[in-house]
């Protein structure tokens, strides 16, 4: 049971981490500069804890699903929202905020957006600074602005770093070449691998696409590391 609790191997290396570091840094830099520069420092210094957790994301694991454009857009959108609106109706307490962040996460779901640092915006904007309250329905545009500026960011910085982003829904599968079949005969496509998905019915931060392109290639390395087993059992 403890050893459940252990962490998994990471399978990126130093210089990844290293360039997925200074994306980050520059990245919620340059978010909370802009708004800072159109709503106030107070008011962009509020923003900038979901801003940081957005940058783990497309700038760490950009490959993920909850790191996709329309995933942090819509995300602070429907969260900024719904924030507000209960914030009028229910007022600025804690169960209003966690209300909120709960309305939040079930619209993302709907809208296909889900983003978790949208829950924490959720509950910043509830429980907000005088400078926020003040800004009422303009603060959705302080959130929209910072949430572009966080994604032009990664669109930049990734592709410069050679990391494709935003990640395709219709990635080009490797062509197997005619001496290395893939083991299984029936094959899985990404159709089988959504409804797979479908069936467990848990979240899960990974396309059906990228699932088909990481079996496609362990067909690969298992069929070579099967041919290489038997030329080394004839030798």
């Amino acid at each position: 049971m403890f050893a459940r609790w252990l962490p998994a191997a990471i399978n990126t290396r130093p210089a990844e981490w290293s360039r997925a570091a200074i994306g980050m840094s520059l990245g919620t830099l340059f978010s909370v500069w802009c708004c800072a520069k159109v709503f106030g420092m107070g008011v962009a210094l509020h923003l900038i804890g979901p801003l940081g957790a957005s940058a783990v994301l497309l700038f760490a694991v950009s490959s993920g699903a909850l790191a996709q454009p329309w995933s942090i857009l819509g995300g602070y959108f429907t969260a900024a929202v719904v924030a507000l609106l209960v914030a009028h109706v229910l007022g600025r307490g804690l169960g209003s905020a966690c209300l909120a962040a709960g309305m939040a996460l079930i619209l993302m779901c709907w809208l296909r957006c889900l983003h978790p640092p949208a829950g924490a915006l959720a509950l910043l904007l509830v429980l907000a600074d005088p400078a926020t309250i003040a800004l009422d329905w303009l603060a959705l545009g302080s959130v929209m602005l910072s949430a572009l500026c966080m994604l032009f960011s990664a669109l930049a910085y990734n592709n410069l770093t050679r990391i494709r982003y935003p990640k395709s829904h219709k990635e080009k599968v490797p062509v197997i070449p005619a001496d290395h079949p893939p083991i299984d005969p029936a094959g899985i496509t990404a159709e089988d691998l959504k409804r797979a998905l479908e069936d467990m019915q848990e979240f899960f931060d990974v396309t059906p696409e990228d699932l088909e392109l990481l079996i496609h290639a362990s067909e690969l390395h298992a069929r070579r590391r099967s041919i290489g087993e038997v030329l080394s059992s004839r030798v």
